[in-house]
């Protein structure tokens, strides 16, 4: 349809009643700062957030490609669409009058939107017909359906206008069309009714069903859910796609449920129209039902308008086909996710029952415990992994590893991924905490063989229970500094083996400047030393330890799969034998890189934690950062003017 020129008073009404964080909300994923909202620019890629929308001037703009304008501007844009096209479409979401400048076109335009209105209308009728039907005769097996087997009350019922489609095939057509007068092509285009492929006339497409109304965002009737009450087959059967219902871009309940996310920051997602109907009986009212398909992006959209915080909790059925259903759904949002745009968790209820089986015999206080306990999404999908599998058994413990890696190379951000790697190694040791390092160096060589190295032994376990966050753990080392740190603790750790007159100094070294080794396998070869001494004494025997080579290549003898990437620094060619006659040199120098590494890894965790922080929402730790980077920037300053060479002349 060609759309005729707007009257001014309908385009400014539509840029009053149309929400710029509303509107904005259904393509972008927006978190609170301070008086705005932000999030990542849809026009343009970008990680990090420079998209802000201000509520106060219904406004948008990016600071990264300089887009902006109103609510208007902003899904022309974004969908390549008229002026005219969005504020008509903006205007019927938001229910505004349409005005043209040429009254003779006036009427084909209202005939055209009235089309929408007569939709709601007849399918308000239709919902109200099988609440009715549903207290006769013939819905009384349906009433003592829900009665009984669902346990819901008659409060509960009418909350969510439950009725019941009565078994003749043309009930519902004789009551709209021969009583209530609504045209029949009304009653197809809302999906009520088929024409019979032979003699002609309509039939009604739900017959002999519980019928659960499909409302929109505003509470208005847009579609049905039937389930049977026999052995006919779908157990469950939705309205057709509609002008006014797409399954994939509508949640259950969300009408009733959008004041319970907003006040408890959280939502609920479930399977079925009557798990939600189940929670919202036992007082939990933020709760909504994807109608049985996989989530869609565009359904986690819609969610996440409602929770400033962006939690989601996945309660989905737990056995396979419900697992099956969670991993569709993780997999449809994991982008968002991976970069922690939603806070997703997921809830399987004991016993495998769903939520409706659940609550009756259990209480809305243990849900809610369940709630509060339910793991992130990574951590369920680890334990997916590992689940009956014997990690002792050679193949099983590849195949794990394997989806281990699978899973953690998708983690974008290196300090999660970094606490991940930590806690699947900690799984992968079978409780021998010797081979932590190991299998995170293991993990970290097949998730990016050239790229960062895990930095610091950080217990998984300690971050997850404790006070720190996985994201406060610190930034891997560089690709670049990868090979320089490789060669600097190599050296110094042959130079500590193979020149006993050398260990003190490198001992003092290391205590006065706080360093530990930063790579996994130079790390466990330090701890083995460490580990001899204490069974021979003091730790300062350690300085005239005898046969400390052979020593370590017998304690090694029970981690034969682990040794590879040492073994070398037991043995000395010629080339290592020149670096040693200048020991004095190749320890200052790798001593030297080991901390400006460190340093640098500090610096870049400072600037980044100030660069995330809002100065007018966290002043005094926005002041914090910026003070404590610019240290670490000093002392990369002094550090580099103090070197007398560079560990790179000696590789």
């Amino acid at each position: 349809m060609q759309i005729p020129r707007l009257h001014p008073d309908t385009i400014e009404e539509v840029k009053l009643r149309a929400d710029i964080v509303d509107v904005v909300s259904e393509y972008v994923v927006l978190r609170k700062r301070g008086k705005d909202f932000v999030g990542l620019c849809p026009f343009h890629d970008e990680k990090s957030p420079s998209f802000t929308v201000s509520q106060t001037k219904q406004m948008y703009y990016c600071f990264g490609c300089q887009a902006g304008g109103n609510a208007i501007k902003f899904v022309m844009e974004l969908g390549k669409r008229s002026f005219a096209d969005v504020v008509l479409d903006l205007a019927r979401r938001y229910q505004v009058p349409v005005q043209t400048l040429e009254p003779e076109q006036r009427q084909e335009l209202q005939r055209q939107l009235s089309l929408r209105e007569q939709l709601y209308e007849v399918l308000a009728s239709s919902a109200q017909f099988y609440q009715h039907a549903l207290r006769q005769s013939q819905g009384q097996k349906a009433l003592q359906y829900l009665q009984s087997n669902r346990k819901f009350k008659e409060e509960t019922i009418q909350q969510f206008g439950l009725g019941f489609a009565p078994a003749g095939w043309e009930t519902l057509y004789r009551y709209l069309v021969e009583d209530k007068h609504y045209p029949v092509q009304i009653l197809e285009k809302a999906g009520l009714i088929k024409p019979r492929k032979e003699g002609g006339g309509y039939y009604d497409v739900f017959r002999d069903r519980l019928m659960i109304p499909i409302r929109d965002v505003q509470g208005r009737v847009i579609a049905f859910g039937g389930r049977t009450l026999t052995d006919e087959q779908p157990k469950y059967l939705n309205s057709p796609e509609t002008e006014l219902f797409s399954k994939g871009k509508t949640l259950f309940a969300l009408d009733q449920a959008k004041g319970g996310i907003s006040q408890l920051d959280q939502a609920v997602v479930v399977e079925g129209y009557f798990d939600a109907i189940a929670l919202h009986a036992a007082g939990i009212n933020n709760a909504v039902a994807s109608l049985g398909t996989a989530l869609s992006l565009e359904q986690v959209r819609l969610i996440l308008r409602y929770t400033e915080s962006k939690q989601l909790v996945l309660n989905f059925d737990a056995d396979k086909a419900g697992t099956n259903a969670t991993e569709r759904a993780i997999g449809e949002i994991a982008e968002l996710a991976y970069k922690g745009e939603v806070q997703l968790k997921i809830l399987n209820l004991p016993d495998g029952k769903d939520a409706d089986e659940y609550l009756h015999s259990h209480t809305q206080e243990d849900y809610g415990e369940l709630l509060k306990n339910a793991p992130l999404w990574l951590d369920w999908q680890i334990q997916q992994i590992i689940q009956d599998r014997d990690l002792k058994q050679a193949t099983d413990f590849q195949q794990v590893t394997q989806q281990l890696v699978k899973l953690l190379k998708n983690i974008a951000n290196s300090d999660t991924r970094n606490y991940y790697v930590s806690y699947c190694a900690e799984i992968l040791s079978l409780g021998d905490t010797r081979l932590i390092p190991l299998r995170v160096e293991n993990l970290l060589t097949q998730i990016a063989p050239a790229a960062a190295i895990y930095s610091k032994p950080v217990s998984a376990k300690k971050a997850w229970g404790g006070s720190q966050s996985p994201l406060s753990i610190s930034n891997s080392p560089l690709p670049t500094e990868r090979s320089l740190l490789e060669h600097a603790e190599a050296l110094l750790l042959r130079i500590y083996l193979h020149c006993p007159e050398q260990r003190q100094a490198i001992i003092d070294e290391l205590e006065e400047r706080d360093l530990q080794f930063s790579l996994s396998h130079h790390r466990f070869l330090w701890q083995q030393i460490l580990e001899i001494s204490s069974g021979d004494g003091e730790t300062k025997n350690l300085v005239s330890l005898p046969n400390l080579i052979s020593r370590l290549q017998d304690q090694f003898l029970e981690f034969d799969s682990e040794i590879g990437l040492i073994s070398h620094l037991f043995h000395v060619d010629e080339k290592n034998q020149k670096e040693i006659l200048r020991t004095p040199q190749v320890v200052q120098a790798a001593i030297a890189c080991m901390d400006l590494v460190m340093l640098e890894k500090r610096y870049r965790h400072f600037l980044e934690l100030w660069q995330q922080t809002d100065p007018e929402a966290e002043p005094e730790r926005y002041q914090s950062y910026y003070q404590a980077f610019y240290a670490e920037k000093i002392k990369l300053q002094k550090i580099d003017r103090q070197r007398l060479f560079s560990i790179t002349e000696l590789i």
